[in-house]
């Protein structure tokens, strides 16, 4: 079960390798050729330490205030129409790309790359899943276990098959009507609001379409999105907030299709352009869209954020 507040450490974790990409003529920044073992020495470190660091915190800060108990699992795989575990993936997947390309700074072989680096995010995550399991409100959930592993496992996956990420998972959020019935639960502002309302978050596997047939004529930076989101939930499982405003919490689920970009292929000589569309690529582009629900209704949108 994610805690909502910590998925913004996983979002500004994503930042740091894609400033460090775009930061081709510094020596310090440019990527080493060949295997740099202090810089090496010095990402594990890092990493290490980070995660070590974060994990005393989390135990002391947050754990702290809930009573202990003997390891216990959770099943939680219906609640918020699977939302949650959607971010589980994101997650996992930016963290894991966040250690392969601190990996790729250092010089080091593809193969650690793979091993040490895109598996930094499902290790972490497995690591506060423990804590979870520990803790008598919480407990280790085997759904976001799985998820945790299904985004390391598109991240490598495509690593593997192509050398490259063809298919990005991408983010993009809406306010909705919700929010204000429980903002406790869904957000009292619009910061919260994108972390915990999971009505208004829709997750996107974004395709480069340039990428599958580089011969051909397709502008490098068009992308084909395939989106699921959903609607109508105050509380995690149905029946387990009344409200006389919703009160049947008709929740429903939805499948989005749409365009998009890929901003890190927008050519540009801007050292500054690049670090903000590098670093603004996980957000899926608003652009004309079409809505498919579970409720057999079908939608375009002209703009969908």
């Amino acid at each position: 079960m994610v805690k909502n507040w910590y998925s913004i450490i996983l979002f500004i974790a994503f930042l740091l390798p894609n400033y460090v990409n775009s930061q081709d003529k510094s020596n310090f920044w440019q990527k080493s050729d060949t295997l740099n073992k202090k810089r090496r020495n010095s990402v594990y470190i890092t990493e290490v330490s980070a995660a070590t660091l974060i994990l005393i915190g989390l135990n002391q800060l947050w754990y702290a205030d809930y009573p202990r108990t003997t390891f216990q699992t959770i099943n939680d795989n219906n609640e918020w129409l699977q939302l949650d575990k959607m971010g589980h993936i994101m997650s996992s997947y930016y963290v894991g790309k966040l250690g392969m390309q601190a990996l790729d700074w250092a010089g080091e072989s593809k193969k650690n790359q793979l091993l040490y680096g895109a598996t930094l995010g499902f290790t972490f995550l497995t690591a506060v899943e423990i804590l979870d399991g520990f803790s008598e409100e919480w407990g280790f959930s085997t759904g976001d276990f799985m998820a945790n592993a299904a985004g390391t496992g598109l991240l490598i996956g495509q690593e593997l098959l192509w050398s490259e990420q063809r298919i990005n998972l991408k983010y993009s959020f809406h306010t909705t009507k919700y929010a204000e019935v429980r903002p406790d639960v869904l957000g009292a502002n619009f910061i919260e609001q994108t972390i915990k309302d999971y009505n208004g978050q829709t997750y996107w596997l974004s395709a480069n379409l340039w990428s599958f047939k580089k011969d051909s004529k397709i502008p490098k930076w068009l992308n084909i999105a395939f989106g699921y989101g959903g609607d109508g939930m105050l509380s995690g499982n149905v029946g387990t907030f009344d409200d006389p405003i919703f009160p049947d919490q008709q929740r429903y689920r939805q499948y989005y299709l749409s365009l998009d970009l890929d901003l890190t292929k927008i050519k540009t000589r801007s050292k500054f352009l690049k670090t903000v569309f590098s670093t603004l690529n996980f957000i899926k582009i608003p652009a004309p869209t079409i809505e498919f629900t579970t409720t057999n209704r079908v939608k375009f949108h002209v703009i969908y954020f």
